[in-house]
Parts: C-alpha cells; sequence; structure tokens
C-alpha cells in the first residue's frame, strides 16, 4: 500500500502535531508500507538545516525526518514554499533534490492508497 503524508504544520509551534506525524511514518514504514512525506507551507522548516530544535522541545524534528528519508521514505518539499514559508525562508533544504513541484504531489496523489495531512 502507498500512503502519502502531506505536513503543512509549522514543526516546532508548541503542539505535538508534527512529532506524531513523524511517528506515524515511522511506524508505518516499519510495517513495510511505502510512506511518501510531501512537506507544504511552513512544514517545509522540517527540511532545512538553519531550523533547530528550540529548547523546550524533547525531540530534533528535522533529525527525525532526515532519518526517515536515509532509511527509504521518498521525500519532497514544496519548491515555491522554500522562498514563501516557514520562519528560516530561503534557507536550503538539506539534499536539494527533495524539492518537489505541484506535479510531483499530484502523482504522489493520484497514485497514492491513502493520503494523510498534518
Amino acid at each position: 500500500m502507498s500512503i502519502l503524508i502531506v505536513f503543512n504544520h509549522q514543526p516546532y509551534d508548541g503542539s505535538d502535531v508534527v512529532y506524531n506525524g513523524l511517528r506515524l511514518a515511522k511506524t508505518l514504514q516499519t510495517k513495510n508500507e511505502e510512506v511518501r512525506i510531501f512537506l507544504m507551507n511552513d512544514a517545509v522548516d522540517l527540511a532545512r538545516d538553519a531550523a533547530k530544535k528550540p529548547e523546550f522541545y524533547d525531540y530534533d524534528l528535522v533529525k527525525i525526518l532526515k532519518n526517515l528519508y536515509l532509511n527509504g521514505i521518498k521525500l519532497k518539499a514544496c519548491g515555491t514554499c522554500q522562498a514563501r514559508c516557514g520562519i528560516n525562508k530561503n534557507e536550503p533544504y538539506f539534499k536539494d533534490k527533495i524539492k518537489g513541484t505541484m506535479i510531483d504531489l499530484a502523482n504522489w496523489v493520484i497514485s497514492s492508497d491513502k493520503i494523510l495531512t498534518f
């Protein structure tokens, strides 16, 4: 089964929304599901080394995402949002090849069995 998770939420906003989405992605991956993550809006900060874990946070969400990516989860971050969104506007993504487009997102939506948003 192919599962697309779309993140829109700022990573370190005081809630566990992004953390819980990343936990779900990891759990689905351990169950051998094909997991794809697309970052949009302020969630693109998850793909930036410039986004640092605040002292009040227990988990480094950028590090969690990187580990998921290194372990085979497919990842795209909105190219337009790179310059428009997040606290770290215009900062590069940790890998250039993760920069995505609406065409990438549309193709993933069409080919996914399930789509979740966080």
